[in-house]
């Protein structure tokens, strides 16, 4: 029987001074991580181009197959500069944000802002949230280039800080002319995955899939769900989930904008969303935030992640932790670790079978049926499924269970895209390199070879019956391993 645990859950960690260099990168491989984040909120795109380049060499060096995130930055609304840096404000001071003030003229009286049609969305009586709502101004009065308020919860207020509403609303477009920049230069890249923020319609997703298009990048694009009004309108949630590939819950301006006692239920809604519609799911921010400058997370943090992982997401993500953290590495495992233990409860590997569902496809038929079938046969150590666009083990992944499912492809691009599914383990086989009597073999001889399979084993394999032709799946067979 094979012994070797698999962690189901993935992990997205970002790259930044504390991780770009090539030791740094092998590092966070052998304590982890599956896909890199190159947040492009920061640095240029030769930049970004650089690092890729050495997430790739590293990941040959170590044998993994992993992804790679483009994260655009979208609309930033933010405050402009103090003169002195930062100011204190208190319960019921006036403070007016005034776009004809000069960029770093702010002071205990008001400071400009960055984006005026701001104005276009307010109305007196709005609440604004300063610095991810550690300071709210209700609003007293909108004029032409400004907005009078009053502070209703102070603190000290420093420069370039974002704004927000409660309850979201303030309009803006999801890609900015940066973005359009940084999408032209992504084939200087060559990411597994685009992340579009502060997306607020399925406009904005076939948006960037043209520009994508047009750059001849295939690439899987993620939809950054963190704003108000659109978990609050189920046709433009769904409207979105339906054009994306997957959608991450973007914990921080969401929970600036709905709160943090409503995002735990929205959180819990748009994984299961996900799931139900094969949509990928990544959930973010603040994870184990602790952990920037401690060597340990706290007990909340671990319960984070676990409880993420029993909701069903795909991938947990790290963003200052492991950008510019000082130990990036022991979160990376100890991320891990919180997966794995929440991995083990029943409810982790239990399916939620589809049994009210027709299936539209022989593919879709085939890998709902291999769960099933691997879940309810003690013998079966894992699911193999030989692939060409990852279609197979991606459905297969959306069911829950306690099994690997190794994609087998000899396409770079398909194991390098399954990296962020869970539960699915990418792994290079070239079966039209055998002959076709020879392929099942083969192919237990490779995962045996690789200690993923065991001398008694069972093994559930799907495959084609044409091997090399995407979306051909129409065979399933149990396999004993010799």
């Amino acid at each position: 029987m094979s012994t070797k645990v698999n962690r189901r859950t993935k992990i997205v960690a970002t790259i930044g001074p504390a991780s770009e260099s090539a030791d740094a990168i092998g590092r966070l491989l052998e304590a982890g991580v599956d896909v890199f984040r190159l947040n492009f909120s920061h640095g240029s795109v030769d930049q970004h181009a650089a690092v890729a380049d050495r997430i790739r060499k590293q990941s040959a060096v170590h044998g993994r197959y992993v992804g790679i995130l483009a994260d655009l930055q979208g609309p930033k609304i933010r405050i402009s500069s103090f003169s002195a840096g930062s100011i204190k404000l208190s319960v019921g001071d006036r403070f007016r944000l005034d776009s004809h003030l000069g960029e770093d003229d702010g002071d205990q009286r008001g400071v400009s802002f960055s984006y005026l049609p701001m104005l276009d969305s307010l109305e007196q009586g709005d609440v604004l949230l300063l610095d991810d709502g550690r300071i709210r101004l209700r609003v007293d009065d909108v004029e032409e280039a400004a907005v009078d308020c009053t502070v209703t919860v102070g603190g000290k207020l420093g420069s370039k800080k974002g704004i927000n509403r409660l309850g979201g609303g303030i309009a803006a477009p999801a890609l900015t002319e940066k973005d359009i920049d940084d999408i032209a230069g992504l084939g200087r890249i060559g990411p597994d995955y685009v992340a579009i923020s502060f997306v607020s319609s399925l406009e904005d997703i076939e948006h960037a899939k043209a520009l994508l298009a047009a750059q001849n990048l295939s690439v899987a694009v993620i939809a950054k769900i963190e704003r108000a009004e659109v978990v609050a309108d189920e046709d433009i949630l769904n409207g979105i989930l339906g054009a994306s590939d997957g959608v991450m819950v973007a914990r921080g301006d969401l929970g600036v904008e709905v709160g943090d006692a409503e995002l735990i239920g929205i959180q819990k809604d748009l994984i299961s969303r996900a799931r139900r519609r094969d949509r990928l799911v990544i959930t973010a921010t603040q994870m184990m935030e602790s952990m920037i400058s401690s060597s340990m997370p706290t007990r909340a943090e671990v319960f984070d992640v676990a409880n993420a992982v029993l909701d069903g997401t795909d991938a947990v993500m790290l963003s200052a932790e492991t950008a510019v953290g000082e130990y990036p590495v022991e979160v990376v495992k100890a991320m891990a670790d919180a997966a794995l233990g929440a991995e083990r409860h029943p409810v982790a590997r239990t399916s939620r079978y589809r049994l009210e569902r027709q299936f539209e496809s022989a593919q879709e038929t085939i890998a709902m049926s291999a769960i099933y079938a691997a879940n309810h046969y003690s013998n079966v150590r894992g699911i193999a499924c030989l692939t060409e666009s990852g279609t197979t083990p991606l459905l297969m992944s959306r069911l829950s269970s306690g099994l690997p499912i190794f994609a087998l492809s000899d396409k770079p691009s398909t194991l390098s895209k399954l990296s962020l599914c869970r539960g699915v383990i990418p792994l290079y086989f070239d079966a039209v390199s055998f002959e076709k009597e020879d392929i099942e073999l083969r192919a237990i001889e490779y995962l045996r070879d690789n200690d993923l399979l065991s001398k008694g084993d069972a093994l559930l394999m799907t495959r084609g019956e044409v091997v090399g032709t995407a979306g051909g799946t129409n065979m399933m067979k149990i396999l004993p391993v010799k």
